[in-house]
């Protein structure tokens, strides 16, 4: 072990590599390692993500950056190749917590009183980031207009009750105040509020309307993806299975596709997306779960979309202080539209049995 003061100690260098925790009260965790023999030629930041394994590479990178990984007490580079027989000191100050920060981002406010406020979330908009990346968010957004959130316990997220993935545009319910935030949060578990989805889904359906019935859970070998029971893979599990229920009526068939109304009892993640896959119909656009990146029709390839033909077109709810039922639109997005009046000009259909069909959404 080495002390303040004390030379590096002279081991052998086939002596086996120890990990040392140094007690410091409030104070950093401290870390000492012993590169040996075998490590030579070894890069500093591999070694100490090897051997550190609760440290991200990327944390590892911004400890050596900050001069908190030291070698034989001093700052080193990540580049540094071990010789062996180094003293290699990792001082993991604690991050700061994450939070969100204001930013001057507009927003499609849809409607708003003392409690919630519903917006029309852009395809392409998180809703909320991740420690990794905390910009360019529905809640920075929410923010930058000086607008007061429910505080979830997570600072990321204030005011947060559900979410639509990055690439679904369409309404979303925001709670202001904790009161709120807890009504709503019930109101969702306890499927109270109506959720009113129109999609574009490859293939004709062969029903009018129907209902999806199928458990999600984590695909086990692509992490990200979600995946029905339905399907296996050699024998591996899909991750924690949940209920969930999708129902679906049909607007029109244009072509080789189906233009679906969509109303969600449950709310699990990709569910849509995860249940019109598992029925061979994966949504227009949606190219992670089977989707083709650009359509066909006849002799006409359609431009790629870009996005998943994906909408919350209603979201229906009781205001969480009076009680009074609330219903809120967003209007189908020009992109959506105007990728509908390229694949009727595809497949000779007129626009106005569409038009027609989608009353009420454009």
């Amino acid at each position: 072990m080495r002390f303040p003061g004390s030379a590096v100690p002279e081991l052998p260098l086939a002596t086996a590599c120890y990990n040392l925790h140094v007690p410091a009260g409030n104070q950093p965790t401290t870390h000492e390692l012993l590169a040996i023999e075998t490590d030579a030629g070894t890069r500093l930041d591999r070694f100490v993500a090897a051997h550190r394994p609760e440290l991200s590479r990327s944390r590892v990178q911004e400890l050596i950056d900050g001069g908190l990984v030291l070698v034989n007490g001093k700052p080193a580079k990540s580049s540094q190749k071990l010789r062996g027989g180094e003293l290699i000191t990792v001082r993991a100050d604690p991050r700061p917590a994450p939070h969100a920060e204001a930013e001057s981002i507009p927003l499609d406010v849809l409607y708003e009183d003392a409690d919630v406020i519903a917006v029309n979330k852009a395809a392409g908009m998180t809703v909320h980031a991740g420690a990794g990346n905390v910009s360019g968010t529905l809640v920075n957004a929410l923010l930058g207009r000086g607008q007061s959130l429910s505080q979830s316990g997570d600072p990321l997220r204030p005011g947060i009750v559900h979410r639509l993935d990055k690439e679904t545009s369409g309404v979303i319910l925001v709670a202001k105040n904790d009161a709120a935030h807890a009504k709503l949060g019930e109101a969702f578990r306890q499927r109270a509020i109506k959720k009113t989805y129109v999609a574009l889904v490859e293939g004709a359906l062969a029903e009018k309307s129907g209902r999806i019935e199928l458990a999600i859970g984590r695909d086990p070998v692509h992490r990200t993806r979600m995946a029905t029971q339905r399907k296996s893979w050699h024998g591996a599990a899909v991750a924690n299975p949940r209920e969930a229920r999708t129902d679906w009526r049909a607007l029109a068939k244009i072509d080789g596709t189906t233009l679906v109304e969509v109303q969600l009892h449950t709310g699990r993640t990709h569910q849509i997306r995860v249940h019109f896959s598992a029925l061979k119909h994966p949504v227009v656009g949606d190219t992670l779960y089977g989707a083709a990146r650009e359509m066909r029709i006849g002799k006409v390839t359609l431009p790629a979309l870009e996005r998943n033909f994906l909408h919350a077109a209603k979201l229906g709810f009781a205001q969480p202080r009076t009680g009074a039922w609330i219903e809120v639109h967003a209007m189908l997005p020009v992109e959506l539209n105007e990728y509908l009046k390229k694949l009727c000009d595809a497949a000779g259909e007129p626009q106005s049995r569409i038009d027609a069909a989608l009353a009420g959404y454009l």
